[in-house]
């Protein structure tokens, strides 16, 4: 609030407070926890000190929708890469690595439909999809070390070299060129 104005003249100025006030706030009122101690306790000076207690540890099932739901996709996960890892690698059978960009839906159901394809075609076949980060705009289809099958790099939206290939006839050549 602003002041109150003086009245007319100028004569009669505002009184200064006291220098000690009796106005009383409502935080005053207020008591701390300190205060309302009974007075044995401050006077021992006594301190609580809080202890922790171990509680049993119990494993819930985790649940498709649960906040386990994430933990234990991640496990299952870990258990079968330690499974693959563990397979001794047969260099008879072939491994195909397919890179797909991650920017747009289009890429990865290609890559699902080839790996699919090709998994059900050949017998023994390892198919992988992106081992590692996957280059921009990228959709390419290769031998692990070697041949590369299709490579379509560096494509613009809407990715109409991608979009123009029909995956039917990509899945037979490189099933004929694999065996």
């Amino acid at each position: 609030m602003a002041p109150r104005k003086s009245k007319g003249d100028g004569e009669e100025k505002a009184k200064p407070l006291a220098p000690t006030s009796t106005r009383v706030t409502r935080s005053m009122d207020r008591q701390t926890r300190s205060a309302t101690k009974p007075d044995g306790a401050k006077a021992a000076g006594s301190i609580t000190k809080q202890v922790k207690l171990a509680s049993p540890k119990r494993k819930k099932p985790a649940t498709e929708t649960g906040r386990g739901a994430k933990k234990a996709k991640k496990e299952e996960k870990d258990e079968e890469k330690e499974e693959e890892a563990a397979e001794v690698e047969d260099p008879t059978k072939p491994k195909i690595v397919i890179e797909h960009c991650k920017q747009c839906n289009a890429f990865k159901t290609r890559a699902i439909q080839v790996k699919e394809g090709l998994e059900g075609a050949v017998p023994g076949v390892t198919v992988t999809l992106n081992p590692e980060k996957p280059r921009r705009g990228c959709f390419e289809i290769r031998k692990e070390g070697g041949e590369t099958f299709i490579s379509l790099l560096e494509m613009k939206r809407p990715f109409a070299p991608m979009k123009a290939l029909d995956m039917e006839e990509v899945i037979e050549d490189i099933i004929k060129k694999i065996k």
